[in-house]
């Protein structure tokens, strides 16, 4: 990262206004948010659209709710997609075809203040500045619909700009910057990280890995990160793994990966799937790391176990084998409209080519896994050669890859 730190610094040193005013004169900046918005869409300058953008988004920044929501509303209303220049200029595509024609429309169907949003792309921490007024958006949209647009539209922008070749991979370890390392206890959103002793123990091991997907342009920010336990076996319960006195297995003895905890770190960006490309890439280092890896496993929570089966009025002291088959049910089978399985992490890795290899009971007697899950935990198996192969066929058929073992206990419970 630190080639990227030092591209991005170079580039943004200092504000734009300060950089840029002493040798040129860009006119007054306006206080008026919406006069503000006009001076950014009308310049066509390079350096002053910057100058101006940079302003605009300060004042954006400052805005309480009210006046943001009065914002945007305000955008909505200026600066929308023009219908009549849209319904000319499919008249006239559809009588002459030509690329000029086509980009007319490709202009006239989008609204405004998308390009708004590019101009503000393009001031010093721009992309981040954008994925936290996304964050914001999505927290006032519920009571104030019309952000959905604006919400959409800043979502099929970052599809671009995070595309996953655009993505840095970094080991996270005890040497990390501590302002990375705070910005991990905070993010992760699966197994609370209570401390920095309980933080060293999942990164300072030798049998211990964490890897982050970073993006050039937010390079302090970690997008998403997998912590990684090196076994030599498949974990039934999640204390195995995070206790913070435990053996550490020496690397002659390693043959198993076990994923145990993938944390999204920005809401701003919800709705762009990273983990699967995540995973694919710490797969292939640690294999580069040591050859002698046979197998790659999660030990996953259920997070929606426990509201499914309120849902399904099953007794809320149930416990053992009928605990299992409800699971069993839960994890392979579906009530939803669209056929794919009832558990979004189910949904997650079952999509990456996974295949359910085993169910754990009293897996996690933590509050939170016990409130989630009945303290239900879930195996998956990630077997190198047939990802590809289960991933096309759960698409195609939404059939659930089960192994064995699964196998065995639904015929034992008798679950058709």
């Amino acid at each position: 990262m630190s080639f990227f730190q030092n591209l991005i610094s170079s580039i943004k040193s200092g504000p734009l206004r300060s950089r840029y005013l002493r040798s040129k004169d860009f006119g007054h900046l306006h206080e008026d948010i919406n006069k503000a918005v006009e001076s950014v869409m009308s310049k066509s300058g390079e350096v002053s659209s910057l100058v101006y953008a940079e302003h605009l988004s300060n004042l954006i920044e400052d805005l309480g709710d009210k006046q943001f929501i009065d914002f945007f509303n305000s955008l909505l209303e200026k600066y929308d997609i023009d219908s009549n220049s849209l319904s000319e200029a499919s008249k006239e595509y559809s009588r002459n075809k030509t690329q000029r024609n086509l980009e007319a429309i490709t202009q006239s169907s989008e609204p405004q203040w998308v390009e708004l949003f590019r101009r503000l792309n393009t001031v010093s921490e721009g992309t981040h500045k954008l994925v936290k007024l996304r964050e914001r958006i999505r927290s006032l949209e519920k009571d104030n619909t019309d952000l959905a647009f604006f919400d959409v539209a800043l979502l099929n922008l970052f599809k671009h700009w995070f595309n996953p070749s655009f993505l840095v991979l970094e080991r996270i370890d005890w040497s990390t910057p501590a302002s990375i390392l705070e910005k991990i206890i905070a993010y992760e959103a699966v197994h609370e990280i209570n401390s920095w002793s309980d933080l060293r123990a999942r990164l300072e091991p030798e049998d211990r890995r964490c890897f982050a997907f970073f993006h050039p342009l937010i390079p302090n920010e970690p997008l998403i990160f997998v912590e990684v336990a090196l076994t030599d076996d498949m974990p039934k319960m999640i204390d195995e793994v995070i206790k913070i006195d435990r053996g550490i297995t020496h690397q002659e003895d390693i043959n198993t990966a076990v994923f145990y905890s993938i944390s999204s770190c920005q809401d701003g960006l919800s709705g762009i799937s990273f983990g699967n490309f995540l995973i694919k890439e710490v797969v292939h280092k640690l294999k580069q790391e040591n050859e002698d890896l046979e197998r790659f496993v999660t030990l996953s929570p259920a997070p929606n176990f426990t509201k499914w089966l309120k849902e399904k009025s099953i007794g809320e002291n149930i416990d053992g084998d009928s605990l299992l088959k409800q699971a069993l049910i839960y994890l392979a089978d579906s009530d939803r409209d669209d056929g794919f399985p009832n558990d979004p992490v189910a949904r997650f890795h079952l999509g990456n080519g996974a295949t359910l290899e085993r169910v754990n009971i009293n897996a996690d007697l933590s509050l939170k896994g016990m409130h989630q899950s009945k303290g239900v935990m879930v195996n998956y198996l990630y077997e190198l050669d047939s990802l590809e192969k289960n991933h096309e066929l759960f698409f195609k058929t939404k059939i659930v890859q089960q192994s064995e073992g699964i196998k065995s206990l639904r015929k034992k419970f008798q679950i058709q």
